[in-house]
């Protein structure tokens, strides 16, 4: 992937002290905050005095260490988890926790010379940059998701509330010193709400995981051993795509030959419908809990291959991160969605093997699983364990 990185690093001398907000950190799951983990960690290596503030459903701490040439502190607020039932109760949590946690990072919030924030919890831009004025440090946005466009892309009809909102959050945009976007995708997107192009930096996320070659491999559970396994890990959202993905897999097993399995080793409100949607119609799938971020490296490369889906109305809005690791993994990659995502741009060039079926080409979907099948059984695709 040699070319499509850029780099935008706080400079050690000018900006010594830093400021990290994100949401969930390790080990509670959430990827914006394993990033930001690794991303503080890294910075105080370097010689930065780092600040990180988020999340945890266990006891709240603060933990001062000393790390390579620098110095790094943890700051995690203990938070019940998001209600998911109504809009309205995410609102309120959302609002009440970035107080929280505004409040808990305004001393060193003050003393700053960087402040990094992202877009999990969202809204904080709502609070940070009318405050700016107290913030003698440059503020940058890590947009990771961008909101409220995932709340409009996520109806079926047009709010005026949200409507307003975001013409409030793009007017607070053009104010921020500096943005890091995941992909080209997300680029654009800020681009046409006015952000100037020299505050916009492309900083990728990058594998959270090393793959050793040496390293134990995932066992795959007892009704997928010699199958040839699909997997899809991590979060199962409402911007990820379901319907290509049920009634494909379906057509698959109806009146193809049935040789792929899916495996959901995810959470979120995709997996629930997934799972019984497939469950409903009889269909053979293994479904469990995400693995612990120590055992990732080792599930990434369980399976055949590694599917990835992502709805046409977030594309550029939301980048799935677990592509990385998918890639590092050397398996191949189904993707379902669409050419303008950079999920496509970086899965282009794996040598492993890749297959992109827009959202909505259901026999796309069965035909590529085919085609996942013939490359296992050809032995041209990459071996996975038997037992």
């Amino acid at each position: 992937m040699t070319g499509l990185f850029e780099q935008s690093p706080f400079d050690p001398v000018k900006e010594r002290r830093i400021v990290i907000i994100a949401d969930w950190l390790p080990p509670d799951f959430g990827a914006v905050g394993q990033y930001m983990q690794m991303r503080a960690e890294r910075l105080a290596e370097q010689g930065h005095e780092v600040t990180l503030v988020g999340l945890t459903t266990g006891a709240g701490s603060t933990v001062h260490e000393e790390r390579g040439r620098g110095r790094l502190t943890e700051i995690r607020l203990s938070a019940r988890p998001v209600p998911r039932g109504s809009l309205s109760g995410r609102m309120l949590w959302t609002i009440a926790t970035n107080v929280r946690l505004i409040l808990a990072a305004f001393g060193s919030l003050r003393a700053a010379d960087g402040i990094l924030f992202t877009g999990s919890p969202p809204f904080l831009i709502h609070l940070l940059v009318p405050l700016k004025l107290l913030w003698r440090g440059r503020l940058i946005y890590r947009i990771t998701d961008f909101h409220p466009e995932c709340l409009i892309a996520a109806r079926d009809r047009p709010s005026r509330a949200l409507s307003v909102l975001l013409g409030l959050t793009n007017f607070w945009r053009r104010r921020v010193d500096g943005f890091e976007v995941l992909g080209e995708d997300q680029r654009r997107r800020l681009s046409v709400t006015g952000v100037p192009a020299e505050r916009i930096a492309l900083v990728r996320d990058g594998s959270p995981v090393a793959f050793s070659p040496d390293a134990q491999i995932e066992p795959l559970p007892a009704d997928l051993v010699g199958k040839c396994v699909l997997l899809y890990s991590g979060n199962y959202g409402v911007a990820h795509e379901v319907e290509t993905l049920v009634r494909g897999y379906e057509l698959h097993h109806r009146q193809g030959s049935g040789r792929v399995l899916l495996w959901l080793s995810a959470t979120g409100a995709g997996a629930e419908e997934v799972a019984r949607r497939l469950g409903n119609a009889g269909l053979p799938f293994h479904r469990s809990s995400p693995v612990p971020l120590e055992r990732l490296a080792g599930l990434l490369r369980a399976p055949a291959a590694h599917l990835v889906t992502l709805r046409d109305a977030f594309v550029g809005y939301v980048m799935p991160s677990k592509i990385y690791a998918c890639l590092e993994s050397g398996r191949p990659v189904l993707f379902v969605g669409s050419a303008d995502s950079d999920v496509d741009l970086l899965a282009r060039s794996m040598p492993a093997g890749y297959w992109r079926v827009s959202c909505g080409d259901v026999e796309g979907f069965a035909t590529a699983l085919e085609a996942l099948a013939d490359s296992m059984s050809s032995g041209s695709g990459p071996s996975h364990p038997s037992t």
